[in-house]
């Protein structure tokens, strides 16, 4: 009769697809537990024969089936022409002679004693969105819930959560950005204090005990498999998300089969709204849930400022704004649409006042930084596109430089807007757009708050 399997090896599989020679285990270990059958191993490259000879390969943790998204190499290992993926590199090489793990014994089961402490209360219009979520939920059916930005997202999911927790289902609240994750991992943690929950996103520790409610940037999901009974994808319409297809599969994979995947965000893509409405369901929410309107987005021109930021001088306007802010203790965002003019603004910025510091996507300091801002260490920050969503912070003041470029589409403008007046208590403020010239994704979003606010007052 074989040994009984090692828990922790159950609690950190199960659900999970992983390489084999690099799991937190020892490797005697795990080759046990293939032995006795408690783990499962599929090949991490599956290759046939497709047209004129040629060859047609399939990655088995993210699902990857584009040619020019593979490698052929002469491998030392298996001593022959080995082929890996180069679309999940940066989870770990998968290669045509590489052993993927899957949990095939007994499954976890979760508790389905779980606290909600959030002691708040919904308004009217996040109840009936909450109600409608969880209806879908118990039915199966993918949900849109298409709400302004500062209406309460985050709040309306707690009840269907709550739910599925208290019938002891496993949930995962997956994001596009990392920024996003960790605002809601200290939300997510207060409101469901008994409920073991683990945050995945690149460079956090990882864990090996089982986490019923698994909060994850969408690219750590390429390491999971028919593992949860619903996933709310957060910020559905956020780069990279919407622009890569493995992204999507492998939200849609990593979801037990039936299992809704439901979705949220202020701005949805013409093609998710298409989908929801052909096999889902979709709540509205036209206002905050403090009841007062989006902020409006003024226009300030900045001709020229390219020039003016590169030869070492912070343009009038600009300089007088960001004097009001501190000298009205305001914190502040400013936005760029390229990380090298930013930098080189920076110290202009910090002649102002020498705190002033800037972030990006691969800056080392990102989430230092904006948790300095949040605690009032620093008085604003200079960032690119990725702080237009995720990131709450009282009386807020923004403003972007160069509002006219390709990157500020329609949607990121709302976005970025967005971040202005979500608290109660300083429901309003400053959203400018520094231009060298008006577009008409500015009027676009512009029209669309106005006609959000207009549209909130009859709800």
């Amino acid at each position: 009769m074989g040994q009984p399997f090692h828990a922790a090896v159950r609690d950190f599989l199960d659900g999970r697809i992983w390489l084999r020679r690099h799991t937190p285990f020892k490797q005697d270990i795990i080759d046990r537990h293939i032995k006795e059958g408690f783990i499962q191993t599929i090949p991490g490259i599956q290759t046939t024969n497709a047209f004129l000879n040629q060859k047609r390969h399939i990655c088995n943790r993210c699902e990857n089936n584009d040619s020019t998204q593979f490698t052929t190499f002469q491998c030392a290992k298996c001593e022959g022409l080995c082929t890996y993926c180069r679309k999940c590199l940066k989870m770990g090489r998968v290669s045509s002679c590489t052993d993927l793990i899957i949990w095939s014994g007994e499954p976890i089961l979760f508790p389905t004693k779980h606290t909600l402490a959030w002691n708040g209360t919904l308004t009217p219009h996040q109840q009936k969105a909450a109600d409608e979520l969880t209806d879908s939920t118990e039915n199966g059916r993918p949900h849109l819930i298409h709400a302004v930005c500062g209406s309460g997202k985050t709040e309306i999911l707690f009840p269907p959560i709550h739910q599925l927790l208290l019938a002891g289902k496993r949930v995962c609240l997956a994001a596009p950005r990392v920024d996003v994750i960790l605002e809601l991992e200290p939300r997510l943690k207060a409101a469901f204090p008994e409920t073991t929950i683990v945050a995945l996103y690149g460079g956090a520790e990882q864990k090996t005990e089982a986490s019923q409610l698994v909060l994850a940037t969408t690219h750590q999901l390429y390491r999971f498999r028919h593992a949860f009974d619903a996933v709310f994808v957060d910020e559905a319409d956020a780069f990279p998300y919407t622009a890569d297809l493995t992204l999507r599969q492998a939200v849609q994979k990593a979801a037990k089969p039936k299992a809704p995947v439901h979705y949220v965000t202020a701005t949805p893509s013409d093609e998710l709204l298409t989908t929801i409405k052909k096999t889902g369901s979709i709540s509205t929410i036209n206002r905050r849930y403090h009841g007062y309107p989006l902020p409006v987005p003024r226009y300030e021109s900045l001709w020229n400022y390219e020039k003016q930021l590169k030869k070492g001088k912070l343009p009038q306007k600009l300089n007088e704004w960001v004097a009001a802010r501190l000298k009205k203790r305001e914190p502040f965002l400013v936005f760029f649409h390229h990380i090298g003019l930013m930098e080189q603004a920076e110290p202009l910025f910090q002649a102002l006042d020498s705190r002033i510091r800037s972030v990006h996507a691969a800056h080392p300091d990102r989430k230092e930084h904006v948790q300095a801002l949040r605690n009032k260490q620093l008085p604003g920050l200079l960032t690119t596109t990725i702080l237009e969503r995720g990131i709450t912070i009282p009386n807020i003041q923004v403003a972007v430089v160069g509002a006219e470029q390709k990157i500020f589409d329609k949607g990121a403008l709302i976005q970025i807007g967005g971040r202005v007046g979500r608290s109660v208590n300083f429901p309003s403020g400053d959203f400018v757009l520094f231009h060298n010239g008006i577009t008409y994704a500015m009027d676009d979003a512009k029209r669309e708050i106005g006609m959000l606010n207009k549209g909130s007052m009859g709800i």
